[in-house]
């Protein structure tokens, strides 16, 4: 617009005012020109043979645009887009007001700048003020009037200032003497208030021309102003969504996808906005809400984002995270019913209006000012996840149609995002669900060690992973301890990792030494990434692991160790000496290199604090493993300290830095038994062996006070020892061990293990295991080195008991104690004489 040529037309035809831009476009000065008829620029055509028929043309096509050819000095056919206006003057009089430009300069501008100057100067109504030298209105269109607000009687004979006292018009008078002074072309945006609209924005773009008489001088400032508001606000929205793209889902987290909404919409498009969603969302939980028919009933929202223009955002009475009402007569049970938005330009506080049932609001309603409101609901998949409030309170200006559709876009992008940060929170709580279900709830170290752990999930980025540890009871007042890491993150390595712990368990039941029970689990893991492997369901399948697994022995203070590619433990003596034992590393499960594993044993004093840990606690993006280590010994050189305050202790996070893997930590401290709590004997294998086993057994139930265990014990003893005195040629070992229960030991050289077997009516023998299951909480045995030993564990009270050497009858126990160990060739027992 501010290259247009302007020439300003008596109603005769003959040119009353020149512009710089019109001698740039034709050639012709303001002396050539002015004065002169118009048939000097303008040919004859068919529509307008004369210059009266091009008047008369010009009348009949008043704010009509189109395309012309117009003569330049040189007689040149310029082809230009050209606009006629009409202008009324203070006597009646009119006068004619054309503005061209080039159309290839169009072409030329539109390419840089877009459609902006076509829709000015062709489509959109223009308003057109013509001002003398002293800035007095003296030309003016009719459709100026609709633009400020200023009729023309107020106008004509009066400056701006005059014309609209107490507006901010000398910026505009400013201006309107540079153009005059300088001659050259300026352009201004402002904002009018319309009187009949005072709350209604209106933004006009003018451009302000200099009039030129005959003589070059200046005539008058000539103003050409346009209503640009749908298009400044047109690029605002685009702004706006623009920045939505970079500032939305930038989180996997439902509340801080929530927040970003809300502070993207504040004070862009809303002075106070608020995100609830229905209640469940937030915690990883489905939505149940659908888009169905008035009369089902309300979800529970819950607050999920905040912003205001104002501090604390007092215009909310819930904080985030709160339950938020929902009344039936209100505009967010409409949007909830129907799924559809709701505007409400000025809002109704007039008695008997919605807010008169809802009186948390309408006390902030009155508070603050509101004064415009929109309700659109958040929705994704044919679900609803919630709505968004807008409102107005500063801004006078109320919401519209185009700001609802830019609320709706803003929330549909914002929906997708939240619908997948839904979808990911429930899949990574399903997944922490799960790992927390198939860890072990309440470790019991029982009289071998005091046990503590910490397990701490990954950051929302990586999910849950599949670390997992354990504390098993074994026989001889033994324990296990276990530490694993399944490879990968989220819900399948959780079920990889549940998988393998139950593996463990049950090499664990078989009493295998630890090298043995890793290379078990080596095949397991093989056999599982097969089976994952040829599954047609297309999940990720098992990647391999790492493990480190131990047996503590309080009897001897000793522990046995192997790990297969997992981190060492660190051992901490009671003096607070922190050492990481050389263990030979041992392959990742499921590599399938087929190396074997090694066991290393290590004499412990008691006290001792053992630290099984996962990779997690010890790496760091930007520190090396050693250093992780070193920390971790630091961590734990405090032995006065409780095991709960160590591992909080050993876990705390880097300062600034998010772990960027599962941290998992076991801590034992190590007891040992009393040498008064365990008596053993070698026995020799002879007629005499059983009873003199019976014998030394119930007198030391008597030196320890367990004299009401002398018959189940005794007739324990006689079953275990009769079956070693039975398949066996060397000396029987006996060992009676007292700790939280009473262990009954019986070892021989022979490696094939017993089996439990229900003899019939008729049978002689084989009923003697199955009285031991009878008599026993449990028990099982252990391969040994040269041999094997088979052990019953009973609780340390007295109990009343039926036995005898007669057949047991069948159905007196639906079901035996457990009995651990793998199945071997089936034994003989029978009952003691």
């Amino acid at each position: 617009m501010t290259d247009s040529a302007i020439a300003m037309l008596d109603d005769h035809g003959t040119v009353v005012g020149w512009t710089q831009a019109a001698e740039r476009l034709v050639g012709y000065t303001p002396k050539d020109v002015v004065g002169r008829s118009a048939a000097l620029v303008v040919p004859p055509s068919e529509e307008a043979p004369t210059i009266s028929a091009y008047v008369e043309r010009c009348r009949a096509h008043d704010g009509r645009s189109g395309m012309t050819a117009v003569r330049d000095r040189d007689g040149r056919m310029v082809n230009v887009s050209r606009r006629v206006s009409m202008l009324r003057g203070q006597d009646g009089t009119v006068r004619w007001l054309v503005s061209m430009t080039d159309i290839g300069m169009l072409a030329q501008d539109s390419a840089r700048h877009g459609s902006m100057r076509e829709s000015l100067l062709t489509r959109a109504p223009i308003g057109i003020v013509v001002r003398d030298r002293q800035l007095r209105c003296t030309w003016v269109n009719d459709t100026m009037e609709s633009y400020d607000g200023i009729p023309p009687d107020r106008r004509l004979g009066r400056r701006l200032t005059e014309a609209q006292p107490g507006f901010k018009t000398e910026a505009i008078e400013a201006v309107l003497r540079k153009v005059l002074q300088s001659g050259t072309t300026r352009v201004l945006e402002y904002r009018p208030r319309l009187s009949t609209s005072p709350c209604r924005e209106h933004i006009l773009a003018a451009s302000f021309f200099c009039l030129k008489d005959a003589d070059g001088q200046a005539l008058g400032v000539c103003s050409i102003s346009v209503d640009v508001t749908e298009s400044r606000r047109a690029r605002e929205r685009l702004a706006i969504l623009s920045e939505a793209r970079t500032r939305l889902g930038s989180s996997l987290d439902v509340m801080q996808t929530s927040q970003e909404l809300a502070d993207l919409a504040v004070p862009l498009l809303a002075d106070y906005v608020a995100i609830d969603l229905e209640q469940s969302i937030p915690f990883g939980e489905a939505s149940s809400v659908r888009i169905g028919p008035t009369g089902e009933r309300l979800p529970v929202l819950r607050r999920a984002g905040l912003a205001s223009i104002h501090q604390g955002v007092p215009e909310s009475p819930w904080d985030r995270g709160e339950s938020v009402p929902v009344p039936p007569a209100s505009p967010f049970a409409h949007v909830l019913r129907t799924g559809r938005p709701f505007l409400e330009p000025v809002l109704d506080t007039a008695p008997g209006a919605w807010i008169d049932h809802d009186p948390a609001r309408a006390q902030k309603i009155q508070e603050n000012g509101m004064h415009s409101l929109m309700v659109v609901p958040i929705r994704a998949r044919h679900t609803l996840l919630g709505t968004a409030l807008f409102i107005r309170t500063q801004d006078p200006v109320p919401f519209q149609e185009g700001d609802l559709l830019l609320a709706e876009e803003l929330v549909s992008r914002a929906a997708l995002s939240l619908d997948n940060a839904s979808q990911y929170a429930r899949r990574h709580t399903a997944a922490l669900a799960l790992q927390r279900n198939l860890l072990p709830r309440g470790l019991k170290g029982g009289t071998a060690v005091e046990v503590a752990s910490s397990y701490l999930p990954a950051d929302m980025d990586h999910g849950v992973g599949g670390d997992w540890f354990d504390v098993i009871p074994l026989s001889g007042a033994r324990v296990a301890l276990v530490v694993g890491d399944v490879v990968g993150h989220g819900i399948n390595a959780a079920a990889s990792m549940g998988r393998l712990r139950t593996a463990v368990r049950t090499l664990a039941d078989m009493e295998l030494p630890p090298d043995e029970l890793l290379t078990h689990l080596d095949d397991t893991v093989q056999r599982l990434v097969e089976e994952d492997a040829d599954a047609a369901d297309g999940l990720p399948a098992v990647g391999g692991a790492t493990c480190l697994y131990a047996v503590y022995d309080p009897v001897t203070r000793v522990c046995t160790m192997a790990r297969a590619g997992h981190p060492p433990p660190a051992i901490v003596d009671p003096q607070g000496r922190v050492t990481f034992p050389d263990l030979p590393t041992g392959t990742p499960l499921g590599i399938g290199l087929g190396d074997p594993f090694e066991s290393v044993e290590l004499e412990l004093p008691e006290g001792s604090l053992i630290a099984l840990y996962t990779d997690g606690l010890i790496e760091a993006r930007d520190h090396d493993i050693d250093e992780g280590m070193r920390r971790l010994g630091t961590a734990l050189t405090l032995p006065d300290r409780s095991l709960e305050d160590l591992c909080t202790r050993a876990t705390k996070p880097i300062p600034g830095q998010a772990p960027c893997d599962d941290v998992t930590l076991l801590l034992v401290r190590t007891r040992s038994l009393k040498p008064t709590q365990v008596a053993s004997w070698t026995l020799p294998s002879d007629q005499t062996v059983v009873q003199s086993a019976r014998h030394l057994a119930a007198c030391q139930l008597t030196a320890w006070g367990l004299a009401g265990l002398q018959d189940p014990i005794k007739l324990i003893v006689s079953e275990l020892v009769t079956n070693a005195a039975r398949h066996s040629t060397g000396p029987i070992g006996l060992r009676l061990i007292k700790h939280q229960f009473l262990t009954c030991e019986v070892s021989d050289t022979e490696a094939c293990p017993p089996r439990l077997r229900r003899a019939h009516t008729s049978d002689e023998n084989g009923r003697g295991l199955f009285m031991v299951a009878q008599l026993s909480r449990r028990w099982g045995y252990r391969l040994a080195s040269g041999g094997k030993v088979v052990w019953a564990e009973t609780d340390l009270t007295s109990h009343v008991f039926e036995a005898s050497s007669a057949p047991v009858e069948q159905g007196r126990r639906a079901t035996p104690p457990r009995a651990t160990g793998v199945p071997g060739r089936e034994g003989e027992a029978r009952s003691a004489p």
